[in-house]
């Protein structure tokens, strides 16, 4: 979408715009909205503001990872259509419209847009715009690391572009609608990203239990998740295959012994989820954040938490086809262990007795080369996804941000839509 400046511009006199167009004006947050003391309603849910610009119901999002409050000291009301900046985290992007009627902590600053001089959703986004540019942060009073208080009294005092109010609501409805059909094809794409690691876990699968050839003899595996495999490859249980060990306290953290390339609470172990050929331990968190997530570990000394088991002197199996067996189909020691969906430990009987399959060397060999080349096509697709969604992400942080400080004119692009609305062709 080509979109035309405006016909003439002057200076801002506002330090994070240069220029806004000649017809603005610049005002103060307090001229333009009401700062609001509510009291609460004790009947009403918690009204969070998160850091992507949504300021809803806690319970609209999720209801764990809060840290609630035993007496609701000092909260206050929130009615639908507020302005809300989070002091603390506004310079994340805490900042954005309640949807909903509520009530929140006192340190957020709930604000009542002033009839004929404020829209509240053009605010939000230009407040937003200001927070993620750095100027928030750049004020420098907070005492966390990166972050800053921007309690009301100083927010108050910042000066911002004016439009004219029917010009804010313009802008405002451009941004809801075009920012809308970005984040549908986001969506989309995240969806493809996961229907791609899905297929590809699929195919590893597939692979590592009825082999390339498909029309080998099959046998009944013994196994009712497992089903039938090749009748000349083996299925022996885990401890059959491998050692297992665990890592130990005293050495949960990284030493100067060597590299610590893993963290069995964290998501970056779903990011080490690869294999190389100076693999010579596989390992699997025990408890936690990671439980079930399988990962390896490069060649040299490391340190291991006790709560992650560490697989290592293969027998009848590369640490290959160990690895890549374990990553598309361990998650079965939990269904088959507990017959839930995730559990909050893995013993080392659940583990001792997962089944593996054994097929030939010849056959171990073609196989993993069958992984390593679909994988390869699935990561070249799902990096290609994770690109679009980059450059999607940009473009929304572009348009808005040139939309909100006046750097492009979307009047016309906004009349045209309304023009080109189900309800005018009906008129």
């Amino acid at each position: 979408m080509s979109l035309p400046k405006y016909g003439r511009y002057k200076e801002s006199g506002i330090s994070w715009i240069e220029e806004i167009p000649e017809h603005w004006n610049s005002l103060r947050i307090k001229t333009l909205f009401e700062i609001m003391k509510r009291p609460p309603n004790a009947l009403e849910g918690v009204v969070t503001a998160f850091r992507d610009g949504e300021v809803t119901l806690r319970s609209n999002r999720r209801t764990d990872g809060f840290t609630n409050s035993l007496q609701e000291i000092g909260y206050q009301g929130v009615r639908r259509g507020d302005l809300v900046i989070h002091a603390m985290d506004a310079f994340a992007g805490a900042i954005g419209v309640s949807d909903s009627d509520g009530k929140s902590t006192p340190v957020y600053s709930v604000c009542k847009p002033r009839e004929g001089l404020s829209n509240a959703k053009y605010y939000g986004r230009l407040l937003r715009q200001m927070a993620l540019s750095g100027f928030v942060e750049s004020l420098g009073k907070g005492v966390r690391e990166r972050s800053t208080e921007f309690r009301w009294a100083e927010a108050g005092n910042v000066y911002l572009p004016v439009p004219p109010v029917a010009e804010q609501t313009a802008i405002a409805a451009f941004l809801d609608r075009e920012t809308a059909k970005i984040d549908a094809l986001i969506s989309g794409k995240k969806k493809l990203i996961t229907l791609l690691t899905e297929k590809r876990q699929t195919t590893i699968a597939h692979a590592v239990t009825r082999g390339l050839n498909p029309n080998a003899q099959m046998k009944n595996s013994g196994v009712a998740w497992l089903g039938d495999v090749p009748a000349h490859w083996r299925v022996l249980r885990l401890r059959f295959i491998v050692d297992i060990e665990t890592g130990n306290a005293d050495t949960a953290n990284a030493t100067d012994e060597g590299e610590f390339p893993f963290f069995v609470r964290s998501q970056t172990v779903e990011r080490i989820g690869k294999y190389t050929h100076d693999c010579e331990a596989v390992l699997t968190a025990g408890d936690g954040a990671g439980v079930g997530k399988v990962f390896h570990h490069f060649k040299g000394k490391f340190c291991a938490h006790q709560r992650v088991y560490i697989f290592k002197n293969f027998r009848g199996v590369s640490g290959k086809w160990f690895f890549e067996y374990l990553r598309a189909l361990f998650y079965r020691v939990v269904l088959e262990g507990t017959a839930k969906s995730t559990v909050d430990s893995l013993r080392r009987p659940m583990i001792a007795d997962f089944p593996v399959t054994i097929p030939s060397a010849e056959e171990m060999t073609a196989i993993e080369r069958h992984i390593e080349l679909e994988s390869f096509k699935f990561e070249r697709l799902i990096q290609e996804a994770e690109r679009g969604i980059d450059l999607l992400k940009e473009r929304r942080t572009a348009l808005i941000a040139a939309a909100v400080t006046g750097q492009i004119d979307v009047r016309s692009a906004t009349l045209q839509a309304i023009d080109e609305s189900p309800e005018a062709i009906a008129a």
